[in-house]
């Protein structure tokens, strides 16, 4: 969270992928094609819910990694994950309301709500997720959670079966919703990546959102949201009014790098690049520094147990000198729980 726009991205720095390892020659080609097929089509307005062949492919990507079951009919493309959201928070009509979120959770998800007049309320995870009777004691008129159950942000665990299944049954008792925030979900190194959560519901309680920003890349800006059939209709136009889609070209070439198999080997290479180097970080950790403590649960993450009388920030912006940046987990847990880092009870019981 210390790092300037535009500018080069810092060792350990969050959301930024492998920029060594994207296949750039293929990239280039396809963009070129990309231009060629746009200089062709007809200067008119496109579909504001995105590329007709990029939904498509992405309901079908889903369909197979995910095991969410969609149509290309019920995918909207959006200015990333953000992107996402605002149209989620205006369709849905959130202003004014209480929505969970994961406490420790996402500190720009948590401010984008309080721009746009949602009353974010901070809500307890553990070992299995979210704790939704909790959150339902502490927040019973809540209109949606926004979750991250594929690889909760920031601690890794994925939220258990039993854990989902309360938080659908939930939504469905009390008319509410939930935005399931895919964050990291296709980077799972080691099996499979958990079946989404909307593959689960069958009360279209759940809208699925995701980004190609940690695969492809954040300067994209393309991220996607997965409608429940019920409110194709109405999202899409607050879509086609409010949110249309941007750059037919980055889409253009974002298709034909998925259609032409670019996108699942990228994922498959990059996931055993990137578990190497987090077994590299493990044990170059432990063995220069024995006395920490180190947590290596969740895909990506290595997070490491500070002593009490270390500022986890004031060490971030000491090493953002030095061209790193690890980010300060108390930032990411609201007023209700500060802490310079994480604590093992986090992946307890609690």
């Amino acid at each position: 969270m210390f790092y300037e726009f535009d500018s080069k991205p810092g060792v350990f720095q969050m959301g930024i992928p492998a920029q060594d390892a994207f296949p750039l020659t293929q990239w280039a080609s396809i963009c070129r094609k990309a231009m060629r097929d746009e200089l062709k089509t007809p200067i008119v307005y496109g579909d504001p819910r995105g590329d007709a062949n990029l939904r498509r492919e992405i309901s079908a990507y889903l369909a197979n990694a995910r095991g969410l079951n969609c149509t290309a009919e019920q995918v909207v493309i959006t200015n990333g994950f953000s992107g996402a959201l605002s149209l989620l928070i205006k369709a849905l009509r959130f202003e004014k309301q209480d929505v969970w979120v994961e406490d420790p959770g996402y500190p720009r998800t948590r401010r984008a709500l309080e721009l746009a007049g949602v009353f974010p309320r901070d809500c307890a995870v553990d070992a299995e997720g979210l704790i939704v009777a909790s959150a339902r004691e502490h927040w019973p008129n809540a209109r949606a959670a926004i979750v991250t159950p594929g690889q909760q942000a920031p601690l890794g665990m994925q939220m258990s079966l039993s854990r989902r299944m309360e938080l659908i049954d939930w939504a469905r008792q009390s008319g509410a919703w939930i935005i399931e925030d895919d964050y990291a979900g296709e980077l799972q190194l080691e099996g499979r990546a958990a079946p989404s959560l909307a593959a689960l519901d069958s009360s279209d309680r759940v809208f699925h959102v995701g980004t190609f920003s940690k695969t492809v890349g954040p300067r994209l800006r393309v991220g996607f949201a997965v409608i429940p059939r019920s409110h194709i209709s109405h999202v899409s136009e607050m879509a086609g009014y409010l949110f249309p889609a941007a750059s037919a070209l980055t889409q253009k070439a974002l298709a034909g790098f998925i259609s032409d198999g670019h996108y699942l080997r990228h994922l498959r290479e990059v996931k055993k690049l990137y578990a190497s180097r987090k077994r590299l970080v493990v044990e170059t950790l432990a063995s220069r520094a024995p006395e920490l403590m180190i947590e290596e649960k969740g895909a990506l993450s290595v997070r490491l147990f500070l002593s009490d009388h270390i500022d986890d920030v004031a060490l971030a912006e000491q090493l953002s000198a030095a061209g790193f940046s690890p980010a300060p987990l108390s930032l990411w847990y609201a007023s209700r729980r500060q802490r310079k880092g994480p604590a093992p009870g986090d992946y307890e019981r609690q």
